[in-house]
């Protein structure tokens, strides 16, 4: 059985899909592995990170989504009225953009490492984009 393994600039973390809940999401996220982004800081929504991914269509609607991503919860906006994105709570957040309150579906979970979530968060706010891998080993 392969391991998910989550990349945050030199923090790394492992994870599950969470398959029974967000089957569709999982699905179309394995299919773009190994994924790589830049994380940045959010804005509006707390304490986390995120990738954006403009116009990006994964070809899935909401399922398992959620406002209020716990930490160490991986959410995928899928896009609409703002544009597609990835969030990694590392605290409180409140997902939102510009337009006001968004969900995102909760497909991932880290299951590692949770204490360095807090210096992940803020190495990402105070010394800029991070490189992001997404990988199964």
């Amino acid at each position: 059985m392969s391991q998910l393994i989550v990349h945050v600039g030199d923090f790394t973390f492992q994870a599950r899909f969470e398959e029974r809940l967000a089957p569709k999401t999982c699905a179309a996220f394995r299919k773009a592995m190994p994924f790589e982004s830049q994380a940045v800081h959010v804005r509006w929504s707390g304490e986390g990170v995120w990738m954006p991914l403009g116009d990006r269509d994964f070809g899935i609607g909401y399922e398992n989504h959620t406002s209020y991503p716990a930490p160490g919860h991986i959410i995928l906006y899928p896009g609409g009225i703002s544009e597609t994105e990835i969030l990694l709570a590392y605290s409180g957040v409140h997902f939102a953009s510009r337009m006001g309150q968004l969900a995102g579906n909760h497909f991932i979970t880290l299951t590692s490492n949770l204490e360095s979530l807090p210096e992940m968060g803020k190495t990402v706010l105070w010394k800029g984009a991070q490189k992001v891998r997404f990988e199964e080993v």
